[in-house]
């Protein structure tokens, strides 16, 4: 059986996360779970954005949202690489974004502030 690291590309991670349905939820759960295939969604996750920055009509709810359910969902390990993709570009698609992986704390979550 061919891992999931191989099958997966920026394009469908980017075509995954632009949709977000419940299977492309699944697909992209089970690659977080694999360290490996670490390089291919946060590629797919630029070229979403990207591809978000470039159309004509900013869809910023969605852009939040998936922004929310990725840093409620991912583990501690991409927390602070999905937190410097969001923080890669000034275009309002990536400020949206931003603010949904803000909103689900994941960030806090996986480093949470040390008792002083």
């Amino acid at each position: 059986m061919p891992e999931i690291a191989s099958l997966a590309n920026r394009e469908t991670v980017a075509d995954a996360l632009a949709a977000l349905l419940p299977e492309n939820q699944s697909f992209l759960q089970l690659m977080m779970e694999n360290p490996k295939s670490d390089e291919a969604l946060l590629d797919g996750l630029h070229l979403y954005l990207n591809r978000a920055a470039g159309s004509t009509f900013l869809h910023s709810l969605k852009l939040q949202k998936c922004g929310e359910w990725i840093g409620k969902t991912a583990p501690a390990r991409l927390q602070v690489r999905l937190s410097e993709a969001s923080k890669s570009s000034q275009h309002p698609a990536f400020a949206a974004f931003k603010d949904g992986l803000q909103r689900s704390g994941g960030l806090a979550r996986a480093y949470p502030k040390a008792p002083v």
